[in-house]
């Protein structure tokens, strides 16, 4: 089984540098859209079982580009939801934007996971509603040949893709980054799930 791990296209939310993680106010810009379909042509015909989008309007435009292009069925699911930014949400303010970092500092360097913006979500409130989704996933298409898409958001990624990935730490992650309309793939074997490329790096295992 594989699981494509894609993030969404630029969205107008993202020019403006506006915190916007929980409704439907920002679409994607052109640029995003093309992006979107840039992406669909990239996977090329792959048969595709599912594709499960965040709820989020940016993920869910993307989600259905790809949904469209590669004729799979599309599914929408809070697990997959940009983490939580509390107060913050549908500002542009600097000092949300460096108590973002901080936070992320907390939960990647010192292991503070209890750590959060005020109003938001902790690390571990984000891993309760991520992790239980991709284990049931994984569990459903073990021993399978099924590919599935998933469209989420590059703060959820860098936080969750190290805690399901055995072969990828934060260090990595964060090294890396996650832009814009690219992806990860995963492979499940005997032992969990491991990444296979991430945003164009190959990986051995």
């Amino acid at each position: 089984m594989r699981l494509y791990f894609v993030r969404h296209g630029e969205s107008t939310a993202n020019c403006l540098r506006e915190f916007s993680n929980s409704g439907v106010k920002h679409p994607l810009t052109e640029k995003g859209v093309e992006q979107a379909r840039a992406v669909a042509r990239g996977f090329g015909g792959l048969p595709v079982e599912q594709v499960y989008s965040s709820p989020v309007l940016r993920a869910m435009q993307t989600a259905q580009v790809l949904a469209e292009s590669l004729q799979a069925p599309l599914e929408t699911t809070e697990a997959l939801r940009e983490w939580n930014v509390g107060i913050y949400e549908g500002t542009t303010d600097p000092n949300g934007w460096e108590l973002h970092r901080q936070v992320q500092d907390d939960w990647f360097i010192h292991q503070k996971f209890e750590s959060k913006m005020p109003g938001g979500e902790s690390f571990r409130e984000i891993r309760e509603r991520f992790v239980p989704f991709i284990d049931g996933l994984i569990q459903a298409g073990r021993n399978s040949n099924r590919n599935i898409i998933l469209v989420a958001h590059g703060g959820l990624y860098l936080a969750m893709l190290p805690v399901i990935f055995r072969n990828i730490d934060f260090a990595f992650a964060r090294q890396h980054g996650f832009p814009q309309a690219a992806s990860a793939m995963a492979e499940t074997r005997s032992d969990g799930l491991y990444c296979i490329s991430w945003c164009g790096v190959s990986l051995q295992v």
